[in-house]
């Protein structure tokens, strides 16, 4: 079928995978819930960190408390002076050909991430060591109260120096000791996984797993056709659910909110080029003025149909936020009492100005993501009345990092589920790291109470520097001290799943629709026969 338009094949592609799934209902799921990682499933350059590894395993998993649980490792410690983990490792896990997973694997995994520089923060470690074939020691430079976090998303590959080991090809041929095996990957177009025969953990559910790479229009036809076992849907088209289907509703972390440029355009450039800057973001009473005008829960209504509630922080809810950050919003009067003691005066095109300068940015958003639209649309027209001019632009996400990154501010999500996110977010060192820090935000007190975290002796004691960070009493990088954000919405993860698909007891799902949702995949079951 060379000839065929790449739709029609998807088409012929999905009815075939209807037919085989109607003979083999409980053997096979087609699943469209995005998600294709650009990299390949390499965990030494960021596959897994937000969600599930699938292929691979990681040393702890997470509980639906997230807190730490026995997955490889069996037995966990940290030496007294917080520098030195210990690891016993279980000794019946496999790689998916076979071969035996043993500390020496684990120590090369560590080693080589904390060379690679991928999503993975391995900036701590000095070194990792294989005491035994299932003793494994991971030894810090400094204590760094969120590294075992990287015990619970760093999925362990083969070492090198195996038959079947890392190499720069592996992205593309994950071999892990994770429950299910990639058998074939079209790029683009879907993935195609079956059980691991050699895992360690409960026999999976279902012997193969069909993952499709559709758009958001064309997962909703297939989920209508009865092409699909479960799809992630934005909150937008979540009303018209499938006659066969059911709305799944997965709690989640996942934020979004609006970055500004913290800095004024003084004709600087990040490292990769972009200019850096904007002079009418850089005004704190700007950024405080439109803080107090936006109208979070009409966003969660418009934007979201109602699957989320409002947000006021990049972590709400969590142990590591302050409970008392919040706003009293919409208030224009106080905002537009704001940006009149700033010298913000309106003009009679009903724009203010400042010394000349109009009150006027982009907002950029990237352009496929229907959700980031519409909250970038509507926020614009919430905070015009105040003579604040907002210009949604949607662009694709490499023009955005090479033009608009430091410069526009930006409708980004976030959303961890560990406070790491907070240090990458708002720590001056991590200024023009990618997407984090990309408005370029330094605060000393800031910084210093985000250093005080990470080298806390106990998890309550980190809290409480996590939290001051936010707000201090005198300064913060929050909504009360220098609105280095708007945050607007926290995100419902919406899914249509077949009537026969039991997903079980969901998590509490990160940013990012897609793989967080396989988390719990070894406790769903067809109820059908």
């Amino acid at each position: 079928m060379p000839g065929l338009p790449r739709p029609i094949l998807l088409g012929i592609t999905l009815s075939c995978l209807v037919a085989t799934s109607a003979v083999q209902a409980k053997e096979q799921l087609v699943l469209a819930i995005g998600g294709e990682p650009e990299q390949g499933f390499d965990p030494l350059l960021g596959w897994g960190q937000y969600g599930n590894p699938l292929f691979q395993s990681t040393l702890l998993s997470r509980g639906k408390d997230l807190s730490p649980q026995p997955e490889l490792a069996t037995k966990w410690s940290l030496s007294e002076d917080r520098l030195t983990w210990t690891l016993t490792l279980r000794d019946d896990a496999r790689f998916a050909d076979g071969t035996p997973l043993t500390a020496e694997d684990v120590a090369y995994t560590f080693n080589a991430a904390a060379k690679a520089g991928g999503r993975a923060d391995l900036s701590a470690l000095d070194h990792a060591q294989a005491l035994d074939e299932h003793t494994v020691t991971l030894h810090l430079r400094t204590p760094r109260i969120t590294f075992i976090d990287q015990l619970m998303t760093l999925g362990i590959v083969p070492s090198a120096e195996r038959t079947n080991g890392y190499s720069e090809q592996y992205g593309r041929q994950p071999l892990g000791s994770g429950p299910y095996q990639l058998v074939e990957w079209q790029e683009g177009e879907q993935l195609i996984v079956e059980r691991n025969r050699y895992f360690y953990g409960p026999k999976p559910p279902f012997e193969r797993l069909v993952f499709l790479f559709t758009g958001e229009d064309a997962t909703l036809s297939a989920a209508h056709a009865g092409q699909l076992d479960i799809a992630s849907v934005p909150p937008a088209l979540a009303v018209n659910v499938p006659a066969h289907m059911q709305r799944v509703i997965m709690e989640s972390v996942d934020n979004r909110g609006i970055l500004f440029p913290m800095q004024p355009a003084n004709g600087d450039h990040a490292t990769s080029g972009a200019p850096i800057g904007n002079d009418v973001t850089a005004d704190i009473a700007i950024r405080r003025a439109i803080n107090l005008a936006v109208d979070r829960d009409t966003l969660v209504e418009v934007a979201l149909q109602g699957y989320g509630r409002p947000a006021f922080g990049p972590a709400d809810g969590l142990p590591w936020s302050s409970s008392d950050e919040r706003l009293v919003a919409p208030d224009l009067a106080q905002a537009e009492a704001i940006l009149d003691a700033a010298g913000w005066r309106l003009g009679d095109d009903g724009l203010r100005y400042k010394e000349g300068l109009p009150a006027r940015f982009r907002l950029t958003y990237p352009s496929s993501d229907t959700t980031r639209q519409l909250l970038s649309e509507v926020s614009a027209e919430m905070v015009r009345p105040l003579g604040i001019e907002m210009h949604p632009t949607g662009r694709h996400w490499d023009e955005i990092q090479r033009e608009a990154l430091h410069q526009d501010a930006i409708m980004f999500g976030f959303g961890s589920h560990s406070p790491q996110e907070i240090y990458y977010l708002f720590h001056s060192q991590h200024a023009g790291n990618g997407f984090y820090n990309s408005g370029f935000y330094a605060n000393p007190q800031v910084d210093a109470h985000l250093d005080n975290a990470q080298a806390a002796a106990s998890i309550e004691q980190a809290n409480l520097e996590w939290q001051a960070a936010q707000w201090d009493g005198t300064t913060g990088y929050g909504v009360r001290g220098d609105s280095s954000w708007a945050w607007l919405v926290n995100l419902e993860h919406v899914y249509f799943a077949d009537t026969c698909l039991d997903v079980g007891e969901l998590g509490v799902a990160p940013h990012g629709h897609g793989w967080p949702i396989t988390a719990n995949l070894l406790e769903w079951h067809w109820t059908c026969d």
